[in-house]
């Protein structure tokens, strides 16, 4: 497919000095990370989130490589020679059995509200349709697209153009690792200590398991799991020889200051035993020894567990909602 192609387009092309082309490789990665550096004042970017911060030349070097064909699936707009945004699309299989397409466009404040957005979400969309051609996918596929809360100009183009809210995560930040609460007792038989490889595969099992039921969440494989496995701060708790919960913390790539606590998963049987706030604490003070000053982590506003007043109980304050929005594939 030509990157030129598709509904939208025209548009931008009749716009004085502007044009979308494929992207090329290690040469781009740079303007591509100045992008969203240009947009982090106006969309109130925070530098230091988890889900979706600002990333390095190198990171989205990273990301770049793993995406299937990203001279396809990454279009650059430039401005009189100059890149001033770009679109990216991904897509997994989601554990209900829906495809999920995701696109996510970035474009520097001066040049928006010219209909620039408008034809990077065009050519995102019929990219997507393309893709669902190919890969037979039609039965089950939906568009999908991401913005946080701060993000006000792509959350509105995205209601505008028929989108709808259909889950959110809301990022949490512990200010300071020096202030923990202490920890409580726990029950006879339960005890918290490192996950050693003998028990990654129960690990990963336990965090599987607990997402059974939720909705909007991708297949999470074991190899996958492997795949980015750093041990160093992951706790679980054992009720006597049955792994019973996991923490799952571990030091941002980029800034060793901040930890995260990637997954804290319970079983459903070894809830309202304080085993979440055990492995929570134990984690985080983990994280303190291995050089972090503060602690990130995300949940799902609709989680049934309540997990949102653990994290507040421990110390955890509220920074940024990211929002996922859906459209048919049709629409």
């Amino acid at each position: 497919m030509s990157v030129n192609s598709g509904n939208g387009l025209a548009s931008l092309e009749q716009l004085p000095g502007y044009a979308l082309r494929p992207y090329h490789g290690h040469e781009d990665h740079g303007a591509m990370a100045a992008v969203r550096l240009g947009c982090a004042e106006r969309d109130r970017i925070d530098a230091r989130s988890v889900v979706e911060g600002l990333p390095t030349a190198a990171e989205i070097a990273e990301a770049s490589a793993r995406l299937d064909d990203p001279s396809e699936n990454q279009a650059l707009v430039e401005h009189n020679g100059g890149v001033v945004g770009y679109s990216t699309i991904r897509w997994w299989q989601e554990r209900d059995g829906t495809w999920l397409y995701l696109h996510r466009g970035y474009l520097l404040p001066e040049h928006r509200g010219q209909g620039i957005g408008s034809a990077m979400l065009s050519w995102a969309e019929n990219r997507v349709r393309q893709l669902v051609q190919q890969h037979g996918t039609a039965r089950t596929a939906v568009l999908g697209a991401n913005a946080a809360a701060s993000e006000q100009d792509a959350t509105a183009l995205l209601l505008d153009s028929g989108y709808r809210r259909v889950f959110s995560l809301v990022e949490l930040e512990l200010a300071d690792l020096r202030q923990l609460p202490d920890g409580k007792p726990l029950p006879a038989g339960i005890r918290v200590g490192a996950v050693d490889p003998s028990s990654y595969r129960a690990a990963w099992k336990t965090v599987v398991d607990s997402y059974a039921e939720a909705a909007f969440t991708e297949r999470w494989t074991f190899e996958r799991f492997l795949a980015t496995a750093d041990p160093t701060c992951w706790r679980a708790a054992w009720d006597r020889e049955d792994m019973a919960g996991v923490a799952l913390c571990s030091i941002h790539r980029q800034d060793a200051t901040v930890g995260e606590v990637e997954e804290l998963s319970v079983r459903k049987e070894s809830r309202r035993l304080g085993l979440g706030r055990a492995l929570l604490l134990d984690g985080l003070r983990c994280l303190r020894e291995h050089g972090a000053e503060t602690a990130r982590l995300y949940t799902g506003t609709a989680n049934p567990h309540r997990s949102y007043d653990l994290y507040e109980s421990v110390g955890f304050r509220r920074q940024n909602e990211h929002v996922r929005y859906r459209k048919p594939i049709s629409g």
